[in-house]
């Protein structure tokens, strides 16, 4: 046995569900979770409140979920209440949790005392007192065994009754229907193919464990509980958008709306009246009263996509709203209230804008309060890089109604050594492709990456001057890109694997045709490509 401490792994819960008495219905247990399966949601967070409510619904004083570790052949407490320790590892076979994953069988066992399944070092650990125990076994749709559901002593003195048996397998066949739909069991069957990297996770639907992002992880935990607003730079692909729904997600406004302004996909003339809505009669054509996106967002949270894009003067109404919780529709007169959270994002240097006079300096603060910098794909290293190949390989597969092909070692080392302009966006898009064409296997020549990738440009080398008018140059540091020649690169790759098809290529990029339109202008490109 081992027990393992994890600082700072329970930094808040998530919002208690109302208490209720043990159901008939075993779906009821779960009903008030099935939101949550397919969001960011803070997992350990996730699993605690679970099994505060399965403890409850059992009547028991305790309750453990065990995850297997195959790897290393144990069980691990992920969501328990153990006061005492953060987690436990058994071995398969050890105690009674490691008996059901042994042998695939429940265990109801009324009085512990003398039974040799019953691992009685983790109550001397502990300095708890196990007096009637029930456990069953957690399997998936084709019938694998990952996981162990435990509770401990009835309340009330009484032992688990042979109805209180079927009732936690019936539960457990919920849970495990749930816990599919999470990227935590994508990372426990990840961690067969690559078992040199132990089983992390940290909020669903986000990939990743090197340091950067554990780092970004304790901010986001430690920022989402607040009303604070956060600000998240990161190359374009980098997840800035699911780093802003976790933000929302694990807070106090998840039951409210989480709305979405994209800057760059909106024109100029646009995004004021997409975000505060107008009055009738405002201009032609407002024949009634419109709302913005901040109404629709009341209680809850705008994400403001790309908010380098936006215009000077909506700048000024943007710093009213995060002053004074109010604004004026477009052609009103009367302010109107709002409570809502700021997320907002860009790929540009805010500061920069702000000395070049293209940003306003009293927004730039007030929106940086939690700054959140998201790390390019190329500098998390090898490891998150295969954990999100085998996590796209997995949805991929699934999304397609295909059966998981197996990666082979080439295709990996391919991946591992490509530079990802993209990010992860390119990296999902790369690994759906190779899923949908690869018979049963991903081989290199599946995969739609560049022959010979782009080297840096050697010190001194300049870019080419075809690429970027010279307004638009910067200088960089020797063997340095800028970011925006990042992103001029990227979508000419894309432009030119789907042969110049604009609307394949904005589908690809996940940006609307006008906004790639608008880009190729820039590029000096119009209407060539």
């Amino acid at each position: 046995m081992a027990v393992e401490c994890y600082g700072g792994s329970t930094a808040f819960v998530l919002p208690p569900l109302p208490t209720m008495p043990s159901p008939t219905d075993v779906t009821q247990v779960l009903l008030p979770f099935g939101g949550l399966v397919g969001r960011e949601v803070d997992l350990d967070a996730f699993l605690q409140t679970l099994m505060d409510r399965i403890a409850a619904t059992m009547q028991a004083d305790r309750g453990t979920l065990w995850l297997l570790d195959p790897a290393r052949r144990e069980l691990f407490s992920r969501a328990a209440h153990l006061p005492e320790v953060s987690q436990i590892r058994v071995k398969l076979g050890q105690g009674v949790a490691g008996t059901v994953a042994e042998q695939g069988r429940p265990i109801n066992m009324p009085d512990p005392r003398g039974e040799h399944r019953f691992y009685a070092d983790i109550d001397r650990m502990t300095g708890y007192r196990t007096n009637s125990l029930l456990a069953v076994p957690l399997r998936d749709a084709d019938g694998a065994l990952y996981g162990v559901l435990q509770v401990l002593n009835r309340r009330g003195g009484e032992h688990f009754s042979e109805d209180e048996g079927a009732r936690l397998e019936a539960i457990a066949s919920q849970v495990s229907t749930a816990l599919q739909s999470t990227s935590l069991y994508q990372e426990l069957q990840r961690a067969k193919d690559q078992p040199q990297a132990p089983v992390g996770y940290f909020f669903n639907r986000i990939i990743g464990e090197s340091p950067q992002l554990q780092a970004i992880y304790r901010l986001v935990r430690k920022a989402a509980p607040t009303d604070a607003t956060v600000l998240l730079r990161g190359e374009s692909g980098s997840g800035k958008e699911l780093f802003a729904r976790a933000v929302h997600v694990n807070g106090p406004r998840r039951d409210k709306p989480f709305v979405k302004v994209d800057c760059a996909a909106l024109p100029a003339t646009l995004i004021e009246n997409e975000l505060f809505g107008h009055e009738r009669g405002a201009f032609t054509g407002a024949d009634h009263r419109v709302p913005g996106k901040f109404e629709a967002a009341d209680g809850g949270t705008v994400f403001i996509d790309e908010i380098g894009e936006l215009p000077l003067p909506v700048q000024g109404k943007l710093l009213r709203v995060l002053q004074d919780r109010e604004f004026d529709r477009v052609g009103g007169t009367q302010a109107v209230k709002v409570d809502v959270r700021i997320v907002a994002a860009t790929h540009r240097d805010l500061a920069r804008m702000v000395a070049e006079g293209r940003f306003r300096e009293d927004l730039y603060y007030r929106i940086k309060v939690v700054e959140v910098v998201l790390p390019p794909l190329r500098e998390r290293g090898a490891e998150d890089i295969e954990r999100l190949t085998r996590h796209f390989i997995a949805t991929a597969a699934r999304r397609h109604r295909l059966p998981p092909p197996r990666l082979h070692p080439t295709a990996l080392e391919r991946l591992k050594h490509y530079r990802w302009p993209g990010n992860v966006r390119e990296l999902e898009n790369c690994i759906e492709s190779a899923v949908v064409l690869c018979e049963g296997e991903i081989l290199e020549e599946h995969l739609p990456l560049p022959t010979v990738d782009r080297p840096l440009p050697a010190p001194g080398a300049t870019t080419p001057p075809t690429s970027v008018s010279p307004a638009r140059a910067s200088p960089a540091e020797p063997g340095l890109l800028p970011l925006a020649e990042v992103e001029r690169r990227h979508i000419l790759h894309v432009l030119d694997a789907v042969k110049g098809n604009r609307t394949a290529a904005a589908k690809v990029l996940e940006i609307g045709r006008n906004t790639l339109a608008r880009k190729l202008k820039e590029y000096g490109l119009g209407d060539e490509v």
